[in-house]
């Protein structure tokens, strides 16, 4: 293929979970045996501090269930289904949130897989940094050289990077001046940023030291854009759709 025809590199957002039940083990398989070889994935900490792989502070919306994660043990958890029949039916009814250690296991045995870890800032502000940074390291260590560690919060990938020299990711709030200064400081391998928090002004991405990531992306042209602008991944759930744009969009050239 003739580079100026290739396209961003595509990031399975919370895996397969145009299909599956975001952050799941079977979402994940899903957009590795599609082809896809780069997931990410949301960790929160249960109660009993057992890392687990889930993105938002209470079960609302996956489970119709009004507890924290955090006030639940990992026992209590793994038990709870988190199969999204609001939005998917019963197909996935009986599908439980992994642990972080499940899917390290799982990462470990899929070739040429990168995972991005977004560590969540409501564990963060609930155990406290060194809390939950150390426990989410100590699980990922043996796989610590297939993931990348982002987190919206400046501070932990901080300390991430001091803690464990693993790669490091600043997932953006704002796309502002205060934090390009910031970002040319921290020098990260990866920024992070959502398509909607660009200006539309079509200006090139901040150049730098790293990979830009754009988020929230679901079709071809998108793709495109954020690759003129800079971005050298794209990430999204609805891989499945994005994976076929890119096949017929090949087909075109």
């Amino acid at each position: 293929m003739h580079p100026s025809h290739a396209l961003p590199e595509i990031i399975a957002h919370r895996g397969n979970a145009a299909e599956f039940p975001e952050n799941t083990l079977p979402a994940l398989e899903s957009a590795v045996q599609l082809g896809i070889r780069h997931v990410e994935f949301d960790v929160q900490l249960t109660s009993d501090h057992v890392p687990v792989v889930f993105h938002d502070a209470d079960l609302a919306r996956v489970a119709e269930r009004p507890e924290s994660v955090h006030d639940l043990t990992w026992s209590d958890l793994s038990e709870i289904p988190v199969g999204e029949t609001a939005r998917l039916g019963h197909k996935h009814a009986f599908t439980c949130a992994p642990s972080l250690a499940q899917v390290a296991d799982a990462l470990a045995a899929w070739d040429d897989v990168t995972a991005f870890v977004e560590i969540k800032r409501s564990s963060l502000r609930k155990f406290g940094r060194e809390a939950v940074l150390r426990r989410v390291t100590d699980v990922l260590r043996p796989v610590l050289n297939r993931c990348v560690l982002i987190s919206f919060d400046l501070a932990a990938i901080k300390i991430l990077r001091m803690m464990t020299g693993a790669r490091i990711g600043w997932v953006l709030s704002e796309y502002d001046d205060a934090a390009c200064a910031e970002a040319a400081t921290l020098a990260p391998e990866f920024l992070f940023v959502n398509l909607e928090r660009l200006p539309d002004n079509g200006e090139p991405l901040w150049p730098g030291p790293w990979a830009w990531a754009v988020y929230e992306v679901r079709d071809l042209q998108t793709a495109r854009t954020c690759q003129q602008r800079g971005a050298k991944f794209v990430e999204s759930m609805t891989v499945r759709g994005l994976l076929s744009a890119y096949e017929e969009g090949r087909r075109q050239w």
